[in-house]
Protein backbone atom coordinates (compact mmCIF):
# COMPACT_ATOMS: atom_id res chain seq x y z
CA UNK A 1 0.00 0.00 0.00
CA UNK A 2 2.69 2.46 1.38
CA UNK A 3 5.58 0.87 -1.19
CA UNK A 4 8.31 1.95 0.56
CA UNK A 5 8.10 4.81 2.14
CA UNK A 6 9.12 4.05 6.27
CA UNK A 7 7.01 4.52 9.13
CA UNK A 8 8.47 7.56 11.73
CA UNK A 9 7.94 6.78 15.30
CA UNK A 10 7.69 9.76 17.63
CA UNK A 11 7.88 9.68 20.77
CA UNK A 12 9.86 8.72 24.06
CA UNK A 13 13.05 6.96 23.92
CA UNK A 14 13.97 5.16 27.28
CA UNK A 15 16.85 3.50 28.43
CA UNK A 16 15.32 0.26 30.81
CA UNK A 17 17.19 -1.26 33.64
CA UNK A 18 15.22 -4.57 34.52
CA UNK A 19 15.45 -6.63 37.22
CA UNK A 20 13.80 -9.84 37.75
CA UNK A 21 11.97 -11.44 39.49
CA UNK A 22 11.13 -9.63 42.17
CA UNK A 23 9.98 -11.15 45.06
CA UNK A 24 9.84 -8.68 47.59
CA UNK A 25 9.88 -4.77 47.77
CA UNK A 26 13.35 -3.76 49.72
CA UNK A 27 12.70 -1.83 52.94
CA UNK A 28 14.14 1.52 53.35
CA UNK A 29 17.92 0.71 53.57
CA UNK A 30 17.49 -2.87 52.75
CA UNK A 31 18.45 -4.83 49.51
CA UNK A 32 16.43 -7.94 48.18
CA UNK A 33 18.01 -9.78 45.41
CA UNK A 34 16.94 -11.16 41.54
CA UNK A 35 17.95 -13.57 39.59
CA UNK A 36 19.10 -11.52 36.56
CA UNK A 37 19.56 -7.46 35.88
CA UNK A 38 19.80 -6.16 32.20
CA UNK A 39 19.98 -3.22 30.24
CA UNK A 40 17.15 -2.99 27.61
CA UNK A 41 16.11 -0.16 25.12
CA UNK A 42 12.46 0.54 26.07
CA UNK A 43 9.95 3.77 24.93
CA UNK A 44 7.25 3.34 23.07
CA UNK A 45 9.13 5.38 20.35
CA UNK A 46 12.06 2.33 20.81
CA UNK A 47 9.80 -0.45 21.41
CA UNK A 48 7.04 0.34 18.21
CA UNK A 49 10.06 0.82 16.29
CA UNK A 50 11.89 -2.24 16.68
CA UNK A 51 8.54 -4.73 16.51
CA UNK A 52 8.42 -2.88 12.84
CA UNK A 53 12.08 -3.31 11.98
CA UNK A 54 11.39 -7.58 12.89
CA UNK A 55 8.64 -7.54 11.26
CA UNK A 56 10.41 -5.86 8.22
CA UNK A 57 8.54 -2.86 7.87
CA UNK A 58 11.06 0.13 7.02
CA UNK A 59 11.17 2.86 10.16
CA UNK A 60 13.02 5.49 11.20
CA UNK A 61 12.91 7.13 14.92
CA UNK A 62 12.36 10.84 15.75
CA UNK A 63 13.05 11.58 19.66
CA UNK A 64 15.68 13.36 21.75
CA UNK A 65 18.41 11.49 23.86
CA UNK A 66 21.01 13.14 26.20
CA UNK A 67 24.77 13.39 26.51
CA UNK A 68 25.40 10.15 28.58
CA UNK A 69 26.10 6.35 28.25
CA UNK A 70 22.07 5.80 28.05
CA UNK A 71 21.85 7.88 25.13
CA UNK A 72 24.91 5.89 23.01
CA UNK A 73 23.71 2.68 23.75
CA UNK A 74 20.09 3.89 22.78
CA UNK A 75 21.38 4.81 19.06
CA UNK A 76 23.95 1.97 18.88
CA UNK A 77 21.61 -0.30 19.43
CA UNK A 78 18.88 1.35 17.16
CA UNK A 79 21.40 1.08 14.15
CA UNK A 80 22.32 -2.21 14.72
CA UNK A 81 18.33 -2.67 14.42
CA UNK A 82 18.49 -1.17 10.65
CA UNK A 83 16.61 1.52 11.82
CA UNK A 84 16.98 5.14 11.22
CA UNK A 85 18.13 7.69 13.77
CA UNK A 86 18.99 10.37 11.47
CA UNK A 87 16.19 12.89 13.33
CA UNK A 88 17.20 11.61 16.84
CA UNK A 89 18.39 14.90 18.83
CA UNK A 90 21.30 15.04 21.20
CA UNK A 91 20.22 17.22 24.13
CA UNK A 92 23.67 18.51 25.62
CA UNK A 93 21.90 19.29 28.83
CA UNK A 94 19.60 17.02 29.83
CA UNK A 95 20.35 13.20 30.77
CA UNK A 96 18.92 10.41 28.52
CA UNK A 97 15.46 9.42 29.64
CA UNK A 98 15.47 6.01 31.91
CA UNK A 99 13.49 3.25 33.60
CA UNK A 100 14.41 1.00 36.68
CA UNK A 101 11.42 -1.84 35.43
CA UNK A 102 11.11 -4.54 38.29
CA UNK A 103 9.28 -7.19 37.59
CA UNK A 104 6.85 -9.38 39.50
CA UNK A 105 7.35 -13.11 39.67
CA UNK A 106 4.09 -13.52 37.63
CA UNK A 107 5.57 -11.33 35.01
CA UNK A 108 3.59 -7.78 36.19
CA UNK A 109 5.54 -4.70 36.32
CA UNK A 110 6.75 -1.98 38.39
CA UNK A 111 8.31 1.59 36.87
CA UNK A 112 10.54 3.84 38.47
CA UNK A 113 10.91 6.81 35.92
CA UNK A 114 13.14 9.90 34.45
CA UNK A 115 11.78 11.72 31.75
CA UNK A 116 14.95 13.17 31.24
CA UNK A 117 15.55 14.50 27.76
CA UNK A 118 12.10 13.29 26.61
CA UNK A 119 10.62 16.61 27.98
CA UNK A 120 12.33 18.93 26.10
CA UNK A 121 11.30 17.40 22.86
CA UNK A 122 9.25 20.18 21.04
CA UNK A 123 7.85 21.16 17.85
CA UNK A 124 11.51 22.61 16.81
CA UNK A 125 13.15 19.05 16.70
CA UNK A 126 10.73 17.77 14.45
CA UNK A 127 12.43 17.14 11.02
CA UNK A 128 9.30 18.48 8.74
CA UNK A 129 11.04 16.63 5.40
CA UNK A 130 11.37 12.73 7.29
CA UNK A 131 7.90 13.23 8.42
CA UNK A 132 6.06 14.37 5.35
CA UNK A 133 7.82 11.67 3.50
CA UNK A 134 6.72 8.52 5.49
CA UNK A 135 3.80 7.05 4.71
CA UNK A 136 2.82 6.29 8.58
CA UNK A 137 3.47 9.05 11.62
CA UNK A 138 3.21 7.31 14.62
CA UNK A 139 3.10 9.38 17.53
CA UNK A 140 4.34 7.01 20.51
CA UNK A 141 4.18 8.07 24.37
CA UNK A 142 1.41 11.08 24.54
CA UNK A 143 1.12 12.65 27.88
CA UNK A 144 4.81 11.88 29.12
CA UNK A 145 6.03 14.29 26.29
CA UNK A 146 5.11 18.00 28.10
CA UNK A 147 7.14 20.03 25.60
CA UNK A 148 4.25 18.28 22.64
CA UNK A 149 1.75 17.19 24.23
CA UNK A 150 -1.69 18.80 23.67
CA UNK A 151 -1.58 21.29 21.26
CA UNK A 152 1.45 20.94 19.41
CA UNK A 153 0.75 17.33 19.21
CA UNK A 154 -2.53 18.06 17.46
CA UNK A 155 -0.69 20.83 15.02
CA UNK A 156 2.16 17.90 14.04
CA UNK A 157 -0.20 15.22 13.54
CA UNK A 158 -2.65 17.83 11.21
CA UNK A 159 0.65 18.95 9.15
CA UNK A 160 1.67 15.18 8.39
CA UNK A 161 -1.86 14.50 7.19
CA UNK A 162 -2.29 17.27 4.79
CA UNK A 163 0.79 15.65 3.73
CA UNK A 164 -0.69 13.08 2.72
CA UNK A 165 0.72 10.53 5.97
CA UNK A 166 -1.48 8.47 7.66
CA UNK A 167 -1.51 8.88 11.47
CA UNK A 168 -1.21 6.87 14.85
CA UNK A 169 -1.32 7.73 18.24
CA UNK A 170 -0.75 5.54 21.51
CA UNK A 171 -0.87 6.89 24.95
CA UNK A 172 1.02 5.87 28.05
CA UNK A 173 -0.81 6.22 31.79
CA UNK A 174 -1.19 9.84 32.73
CA UNK A 175 -0.48 10.58 36.28
CA UNK A 176 -0.79 13.98 36.28
CA UNK A 177 -4.74 13.16 35.31
CA UNK A 178 -5.00 15.49 32.79
CA UNK A 179 -5.94 13.04 29.77
CA UNK A 180 -8.55 14.97 27.39
CA UNK A 181 -7.74 18.12 28.29
CA UNK A 182 -4.68 17.31 26.69
CA UNK A 183 -5.71 14.93 23.99
CA UNK A 184 -8.94 16.38 22.34
CA UNK A 185 -7.19 18.88 20.18
CA UNK A 186 -5.52 16.42 18.49
CA UNK A 187 -7.57 13.24 18.34
CA UNK A 188 -9.72 14.62 15.28
CA UNK A 189 -5.97 14.49 13.19
CA UNK A 190 -5.88 10.72 14.17
CA UNK A 191 -6.36 8.01 11.74
CA UNK A 192 -5.71 5.19 14.14
CA UNK A 193 -5.87 5.55 18.41
CA UNK A 194 -4.48 2.02 19.67
CA UNK A 195 -5.02 2.76 23.67
CA UNK A 196 -5.27 0.41 26.41
CA UNK A 197 -9.00 -0.12 27.84
CA UNK A 198 -7.43 1.17 31.12
CA UNK A 199 -6.57 4.28 29.42
CA UNK A 200 -9.06 4.90 27.17
CA UNK A 201 -11.08 4.46 30.58
CA UNK A 202 -9.41 7.34 32.34
CA UNK A 203 -9.89 9.52 28.95
CA UNK A 204 -13.16 8.95 28.23
CA UNK A 205 -14.75 8.31 31.72
CA UNK A 206 -16.78 5.62 30.17
CA UNK A 207 -16.40 1.68 31.27
CA UNK A 208 -17.72 -0.48 28.88
CA UNK A 209 -15.39 -1.13 25.35
CA UNK A 210 -17.98 -0.21 22.91
CA UNK A 211 -19.21 2.81 25.03
CA UNK A 212 -15.18 4.06 25.20
CA UNK A 213 -15.25 2.98 21.42
CA UNK A 214 -17.97 5.62 20.51
CA UNK A 215 -16.51 8.18 22.96
CA UNK A 216 -13.37 8.28 20.99
CA UNK A 217 -15.40 8.10 17.47
CA UNK A 218 -17.40 11.52 18.11
CA UNK A 219 -14.27 12.78 19.35
CA UNK A 220 -12.51 12.66 15.60
CA UNK A 221 -10.79 9.56 15.88
CA UNK A 222 -10.88 7.38 12.26
CA UNK A 223 -10.43 4.20 13.93
CA UNK A 224 -10.33 3.06 17.28
CA UNK A 225 -7.60 -0.60 18.51
CA UNK A 226 -8.28 -0.87 22.17
CA UNK A 227 -5.69 -2.86 23.90
CA UNK A 228 -7.76 -5.42 25.78
CA UNK A 229 -4.77 -7.88 27.08
CA UNK A 230 -6.15 -11.37 27.84
CA UNK A 231 -9.40 -10.17 26.10
CA UNK A 232 -8.34 -9.82 22.44
CA UNK A 233 -8.70 -6.21 21.30
CA UNK A 234 -11.78 -4.23 20.05
CA UNK A 235 -11.76 -2.28 16.83
CA UNK A 236 -14.64 -0.21 15.93
CA UNK A 237 -14.26 2.55 13.04
CA UNK A 238 -16.14 6.10 12.03
CA UNK A 239 -18.14 4.36 8.92
CA UNK A 240 -19.80 2.00 11.53
CA UNK A 241 -17.14 -1.52 11.79
CA UNK A 242 -16.86 -2.98 15.01
CA UNK A 243 -14.55 -5.86 15.49
CA UNK A 244 -13.66 -8.49 18.59
CA UNK A 245 -10.98 -10.20 17.88
CA UNK A 246 -9.62 -12.32 20.49
CA UNK A 247 -6.02 -13.18 22.01
CA UNK A 248 -3.50 -16.04 21.44
CA UNK A 249 -2.68 -18.55 24.02
CA UNK A 250 1.12 -17.86 25.12
CA UNK A 251 3.14 -18.30 28.44
CA UNK A 252 3.90 -15.26 29.60
CA UNK A 253 7.30 -13.90 30.34
CA UNK A 254 7.74 -10.23 30.92
CA UNK A 255 4.78 -8.04 29.94
CA UNK A 256 6.74 -5.28 29.82
CA UNK A 257 6.41 -3.70 25.98
CA UNK A 258 3.40 -5.37 25.05
CA UNK A 259 0.82 -2.30 23.70
CA UNK A 260 4.13 -1.28 21.86
CA UNK A 261 3.83 -4.41 19.81
CA UNK A 262 0.48 -4.64 19.29
CA UNK A 263 0.88 -1.08 18.10
CA UNK A 264 3.43 -1.74 16.01
CA UNK A 265 1.59 -4.69 14.58
CA UNK A 266 -1.48 -2.90 13.50
CA UNK A 267 1.39 -0.42 12.16
CA UNK A 268 2.72 -2.95 9.80
CA UNK A 269 -0.91 -4.19 8.72
CA UNK A 270 -2.05 -0.80 7.95
CA UNK A 271 1.33 -0.49 6.37
CA UNK A 272 0.69 -3.78 3.81
CA UNK A 273 -3.00 -2.47 3.04
CA UNK A 274 -4.00 -5.31 4.97
CA UNK A 275 -7.98 -5.68 5.66
CA UNK A 276 -8.88 -4.28 9.26
CA UNK A 277 -9.88 -8.16 10.80
CA UNK A 278 -6.28 -8.92 9.42
CA UNK A 279 -4.70 -5.97 10.95
CA UNK A 280 -6.39 -6.33 14.51
CA UNK A 281 -5.12 -10.31 14.00
CA UNK A 282 -1.59 -9.48 13.65
CA UNK A 283 -1.22 -6.57 16.03
CA UNK A 284 -3.16 -9.55 18.80
CA UNK A 285 0.04 -11.61 17.70
CA UNK A 286 2.60 -9.30 17.90
CA UNK A 287 1.60 -8.37 21.20
CA UNK A 288 0.96 -11.94 22.33
CA UNK A 289 4.55 -13.23 21.05
CA UNK A 290 6.03 -9.91 22.93
CA UNK A 291 5.21 -11.22 26.43
CA UNK A 292 6.95 -14.85 25.53
CA UNK A 293 10.38 -13.16 25.84
CA UNK A 294 12.26 -10.85 28.43
CA UNK A 295 12.49 -6.76 28.10
CA UNK A 296 10.15 -4.75 25.74
CA UNK A 297 10.72 -6.67 22.10
CA UNK A 298 12.32 -9.89 23.73
CA UNK A 299 9.60 -12.36 22.00
CA UNK A 300 8.81 -10.21 18.63
CA UNK A 301 9.58 -12.29 15.54
CA UNK A 302 9.61 -11.36 11.53
CA UNK A 303 6.76 -11.55 9.62
CA UNK A 304 6.97 -14.95 8.45
CA UNK A 305 7.08 -16.30 12.18
CA UNK A 306 4.37 -14.38 13.45
CA UNK A 307 2.03 -15.86 10.64
CA UNK A 308 2.89 -19.06 11.14
CA UNK A 309 2.38 -18.61 14.78
CA UNK A 310 -0.77 -16.91 13.96
CA UNK A 311 -1.86 -20.46 11.62
CA UNK A 312 -1.12 -22.58 14.86
CA UNK A 313 -1.74 -20.85 18.05
CA UNK A 314 -4.69 -21.38 20.13
CA UNK A 315 -7.26 -18.70 20.38
CA UNK A 316 -7.84 -17.85 24.33
CA UNK A 317 -11.12 -18.59 25.49
CA UNK A 318 -12.65 -15.35 27.27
Amino acid sequence: MHGRKPVVCLGILVADVVGRPLRALPGRGRLVLVDEMSLHTGGCAVNTATALAQLGTPVEVMGRVGPDAFGDFLLSELRTRGIGVGSVARDPETGTSATMVMVDADGERRFVHYIGANARLTLEDIDWDVVERASILHVAGALVLPGLDGRPTAELLGRARSAGVTTVLDTVWDDTGRWMQLLEPCLPHVDYFVPSLEEARALTGQDEPEDIGHALLDHGVGTVGLKMGAAGCLVMTDAGESLRIPAFEVDAVDATGAGDAFAAGFIAGVWQGWSLEDTARLANAVGALCVTGPGATGGVRSLRDTMAFMQSARIRNT
